[in-house]
């Protein structure tokens, strides 16, 4: 499904459904269909954001022009923390000492029960809290606890925290971008797991701080992830709506909804209105 939504008032404004994985030809095809219809209502566009596709920005700028570009900054963010997390995995393997070591079989004891608790809470924590945006007072002695003796592990907590301070809607896309090249230049010096940290030097995400200079522009795609999300849903409880006829109709059925709502909200607020009316009287 490709989908273009106004991320203001949350509102589909053209789809196309395909039956195979969308090609650049498919993307420059689809833009031209909106670019025509935007400029039959005088429209223009001034900013876009994407997901991480490599299919989007060429198509972009032969449409659209040099308008500003965010790639979603969720989809970023999420690729480096999978990063992080792989790197504290080749870390954190010397802190299965800390582990409490656990018999084969469901634990039957009291004791083994707590064990079993306890086991899984410290390995779900250590993967947790090197991750996690904002820590509280107790999850940072948690972190300092759990990363004694293991600078590494310091150091990838240390870096996320930059990595969140990037996308600080305080600061501008030239200022983040300087904070970037140091933090590049931190990770090149960082041999542990300098190879694990590679997303930190792809170019989508110095295209992810495109917001920080436009505060219009939104910094996200989850307009557009939100009514997807919606039809995968869909497609796992209602069998039919998996073709791409039945999804056509479904996304089209939706936007005519989405273009009533008004009316069908002012409807049901006057019967609403004349029904306390009638009760009074």
């Amino acid at each position: 499904m490709l989908s273009i939504v106004d991320n203001r008032a949350f509102q589909r404004l053209v789809y196309e459904v395909l039956d195979h994985d969308p090609t650049h030809e498919d993307i420059l095809g689809f833009f031209r269909r909106f670019q025509v219809a935007l400029e039959a209502r005088g429209l223009a566009v001034k900013g876009i954001t994407t997901d991480g596709s490599p299919l989007y920005p060429g198509p972009v700028l032969e449409v659209f022009g040099p308008i500003a570009h965010q790639v979603c900054e969720f989809h970023v963010i999420a690729e480096i923390t999978k990063a992080v997390l792989h790197a504290v995995a080749k870390v954190r393997k010397t802190l299965s000492a800390r582990v409490p070591p656990l018999g084969r079989g469901r634990p039957s004891t009291a004791a083994q029960k707590r064990t079993a608790r306890r086991r899984k809470r410290l390995q779900e924590r250590i993967a947790e809290l090197f991750v996690k945006h904002r820590l509280t007072h107790a999850e940072k002695r948690a972190v300092a606890r759990l990363a004694r003796g293991q600078r590494p592990l310091h150091s990838l907590r240390d870096l996320m925290d930059e990595v969140y301070g990037l996308f600080d809607r305080r600061c501008r896309t030239d200022t983040a971008l300087a904070k970037l090249a140091g933090l590049r230049r931190r990770v090149r010096r960082f041999k542990a797991v300098g190879k694990t940290l590679q997303k930190l030097f792809s170019p989508t995400l110095e295209k992810a701080l495109t917001f920080l200079d436009d505060s219009l522009l939104p910094s996200t795609s989850n307009a557009v992830e939100r009514g997807n999300r919606r039809h995968r849903k869909m497609q796992k409880t209602v069998y039919r709506v998996r073709t791409q006829e039945h999804i056509h109709g479904r996304i089209a059925l939706d936007m005519q909804r989405d273009a009533q709502a008004d009316g069908r909200t002012q409807t049901v607020g006057l019967l609403h209105h004349i029904r306390a009316c009638s009760l009074w009287n």
